[in-house]
């Protein structure tokens, strides 16, 4: 068949080195390679769609050793085992579940067909928080193979959230040392997103770490690795999974969902997903304590400061302020929504702070 290559700049490999020292190990060195993916960075990856006769397939080029790798492969057994609908790794010709090449290692998974989550489709939505709440039910006892890295997260959210609060005191010093455009324009917009990051280091302290629910976690619960097929769902990309508080996935959802222009800070909505969520997984009262301190911090008034001041001296400081005056006008409506959740919290949930 014909090799079809797309036109990325760079490729990892040439197509008939794929086809002879990887692909040959699944009998697969006749089908047609289409390059999806290519990202040369530190943690190098590549995807790759494979098409045979009759079937088509996923090739993935991964950044981590394999300690790690058979962490992911486990993560992604035990999901399917338990009713989770993941890619599953196809195994080589010699019984191996991956391919060993010039030391990079790569993975074969059937291709699965589907849209990625669409945040501006409610459907779409709450499937995919309730399959989240699915995912974590059935992973609370969840194990890894022998040889496998053991990965956790667990970190101390209070501690995260003081250490970005006193870097933030520090930015506003800086904003009145330098007095520049970017300074005048992150002091004029202090208010809202202070008090933003006041809340969630308040609530944080309230959070009692042995309170939290944990599971094993995706790591990177986003609409892009979400797949929707006629309200079929299916998960992929589980390289950064781990085993961590579960207000840690739904949060970073919930966060990604929140920021979008379309779904900006709706308390309606945040409430169908934690309640779609709770059909299948419960919360405690930490972990709506997580979830508020979560989203309402003023992550991105707070990195782009932190980085500003960090590089100033040799820093592009058009795109900063570029950087800084998209959404600004957000922060006001960010602020009222945490105020209103946490009101929510008390009335519907029952959550004390």
């Amino acid at each position: 068949m014909e090799n079809v290559l797309s036109d990325l700049k760079d490729e990892l490999l040439p197509v008939e080195e794929i086809k002879s020292n990887i692909l040959s190990y699944y009998n697969l060195q006749n089908a047609s390679i289409t390059s999806i993916k290519f990202k040369d960075t530190d943690k190098q990856r590549a995807v790759y769609r494979i098409d045979s006769a009759s079937k088509s397939y996923c090739l993935k080029k991964v950044y981590y050793d394999e300690a790690n790798l058979l962490y992911v492969y486990s993560a992604m057994e035990w999901c399917h085992r338990n009713g989770i609908n993941v890619p599953k790794l196809l195994p080589t010709n010699n019984g191996n579940r991956y391919v060993k090449y010039n030391d990079m290692l790569f993975i074969l998974t059937p291709w699965l067909d589907g849209e990625k989550c669409d945040f501006d489709n409610l459907n779409h939505v709450l499937l995919s928080s309730k399959t989240l709440g699915k995912l974590h039910i059935a992973s609370k006892n969840f194990s890894s193979i022998v040889g496998s890295n053991q990965r956790e997260g667990f970190e101390n959210y209070n501690e995260t959230i003081s250490k970005h609060f006193n870097q933030l005191l520090i930015n506003i010093n800086n904003a009145h040392k330098y007095n520049d455009r970017f300074s005048k324009i992150f002091l004029e917009n202090l208010s809202e997103n202070l008090e933003l990051a006041k809340i969630s280091f308040e609530v944080s302290s309230s959070i009692i770490p042995e309170e939290l629910s944990r599971s094993l976690c995706h790591g990177d619960y986003v609409n892009k690795n979400i797949l929707i097929n006629n309200d079929t769902i299916a998960l992929i990309d589980f390289d950064k999974c781990k085993m961590d508080y579960c207000s840690r996935d739904i949060s970073y959802f919930l966060r990604r969902l929140l920021k979008r222009e379309n779904t900006n800070w709706q308390i309606n909505l945040t409430l169908d997903v934690l309640d779609r969520y709770m059909e299948e997984n419960t919360l405690t009262q930490s972990d709506f304590k997580y979830i508020l301190a979560y989203i309402s911090f003023p992550q991105k008034f707070w990195k782009l400061s932190r980085d500003y001041y960090k590089n100033i001296k040799r820093c592009n400081k058009n795109s900063f302020i570029l950087l800084l005056n998209k959404g600004l006008d957000r922060a006001e409506n960010q602020l009222q929504f945490t105020y209103e959740l946490m009101n929510a919290f008390r009335n519907h949930y029952d959550v004390k702070f």
